[in-house]
């Protein structure tokens, strides 16, 4: 069995780039066939054809503040056995995949790049201060009496960490560093035609360096522990993060 992995970092949220990545496909003239899929996470294609006996390509998404990093590993086998399959494979099946999956990648990423300017995210902020965390419970609204991070939607032409100063700033009245990238959650939803939606919720964690918040649109702020956030009633966005922000009020 042969194998090659590919990494490339695609400027987009990670439903979007398994989404695009989706409609691209593989970039094989083999016959494969999905046999597992997690959207946004993972998918995984299987097949043969040709002089290649099994071909397996499996991609995993991993999201970071930059964007999405793409994992993608091809493994095959060919009909060839001894000296002669290895030889076919190192002038003729390698050079094929490498040359494939490089204009793939190009490809994969400038796609994914246009597609997500065309699509709301969500940016959201955990703000530390003192080993405590500020929350936020919405006042109105379908998740009215539910707890959140603040923040909001990216403006057209904004970027994301552009996006949560100005979001902090309205919301709260304050003026905040955002720090490292925490977490990133698939929101809930659909587009026309019954697709899923591709927007998705991008989690930093900052602090406030100016300002005494204030809660312009949110019934109540809270700074609480990381013991104290389990039993608080969250948005069902949110609330997958949660790990993330105990691991790091008990790191700070």
């Amino acid at each position: 069995m042969f194998q090659l992995r590919f990494t490339t970092l695609v400027e987009a949220p990670l439903t979007v780039a398994f989404d695009v990545g989706r409609v691209l496909g593989r970039p094989w003239p083999w016959a494969l066939t999905e046999v597992a899929t997690d959207r946004p996470h993972a998918d995984e294609h299987r097949g043969a054809g040709g002089l290649l006996a099994q071909v397996r390509h499996t991609r995993r998404f991993h999201p970071t503040g930059a964007g999405t990093l793409v994992d993608e590993q091809v493994e095959w086998e060919n009909r060839v056995p001894g000296f002669l399959g290895r030889l076919l494979d190192q002038t003729v099946v390698r050079r094929h995949v490498l040359g494939a999956m490089q204009a793939h990648l190009d490809l994969f990423a400038a796609a994914a790049q246009r597609r997500a300017e065309d699509v709301v995210q969500v940016v959201g902020a955990a703000l530390v201060s003192d080993g405590r965390v500020l929350v936020a419970q919405r006042g109105a609204g379908p998740f009215a009496g539910l707890w959140e991070f603040p923040g909001g939607k990216v403006e057209r032409g904004e970027s994301e960490l552009a996006a949560l100063v100005r979001e902090c700033r309205e919301e709260l009245s304050v003026e905040i560093a955002p720090q490292a990238f925490l977490g990133e959650v698939p929101l809930p939803g659909v587009v026309a035609g019954g697709a899923p939606s591709a927007s998705t919720l991008r989690v930093w964690w900052g602090r406030i360096v100016a300002g005494d918040p204030v809660d312009h649109e949110h019934s109540e702020l809270r700074w609480a522990t990381a013991g104290e956030l389990e039993a608080l009633d969250w948005i069902p966005a949110d609330r997958p993060l949660l790990p993330a922000v105990r691991a790091l009020l008990d790191r700070l």
